[in-house]
């Protein structure tokens, strides 16, 4: 069994094909599928989606970053809503975002830290978005880890010393398709990384793995990422299927 921790498969993208989508997945072993969620706006078409795959799609419940603006307020109100009266198994997608502005900088500070603490109040794991804001997310982590915090940097992009420090605060490294790209950098050091440290992720619709660069992603492509692992890691793709498995299982419970 493969488990891609992190698939947007609910957004419009997918509206034309999603069941021919999951098949595909299927056919190359993806079971289970961990999905964020973005904003109050998407809250919808997350439980419909749910709803239409039973026992193969596992929501998560959060804010993500960009959606941080003038009524974050009222966005939180509608998240944190919905995650007292549905059934949730990680709070994400949450983090911080530099890298299309700036200008809500402070309030998707405040924002983590609010989701954060709602982690630790359910015991749920979080599923962290980070660009170009690596120091930041890492310090209020640090703040705020308490021994109750657990979950993922998603599409891990930073160094080796940041992964260190990641792994270091109970955090996992979910690795999607950057890791086939010529310029990703990551994989130069992750045989330095134990797997039991690592997750696998395609973030579909985005961040399409090495060959399909430019089209748009889906989580049947979780093969390619994990063939690369296996090549770093000097093993098979089964046994890297296997190990990213159970330590999806690890951070999300037993997803039955």
């Amino acid at each position: 069994m493969i488990i891609d921790t992190h698939t947007h498969i609910f957004v419009e993208q997918f509206d034309r094909d999603r069941e021919e989508v999951v098949r595909r997945a299927k056919a190359e072993g993806v079971e289970k599928f961990l999905l964020p969620n973005i904003d109050a706006g998407s809250i919808s078409a997350l439980k419909n989606t749910v709803a239409a795959f039973p026992g193969e799609m596992f929501p998560m419940m959060g804010l993500h970053p960009t959606s941080v603006k003038e009524n974050y307020k009222e966005e939180l109100t509608a998240i944190e809503k919905e995650l007292s009266e549905g059934k949730y198994y990680g709070i994400g997608e949450i983090g911080m975002d530099y890298y299309w502005d700036t200008a809500f900088a402070s309030e998707q500070q405040k924002v983590f830290r609010i989701q954060l603490n709602w982690a630790k109040e359910t015991g749920l794991p979080v599923s962290i978005h980070i660009r170009n804001a690596f120091d930041e997310v890492l310090k209020i982590v640090e703040e705020e880890q308490d021994g109750r915090l657990k979950g993922v940097f998603h599409c891990f992009t930073g160094t080796y010393e940041q992964a260190l420090q990641a792994i270091d605060l109970n955090m996992w490294l979910g690795i999607g398709g950057v890791v086939t790209f010529k310029n990703g950098k990551i994989d130069t050091f992750l045989n330095r990384i134990d797997i039991k440290h690592i997750v696998v992720e395609t973030d579909a619709p985005w961040l399409t793995p090495a060959p399909f660069r430019g089209k748009r992603n889906e989580p049947a492509y979780l093969k390619y990422i994990i063939e690369k692992l296996a090549r770093i890691y000097h093993t098979t793709s089964g046994e890297i299927a296997c190990l990213t498995s159970h330590n999806a299982m690890d951070i999300f419970g037993e997803l039955p």
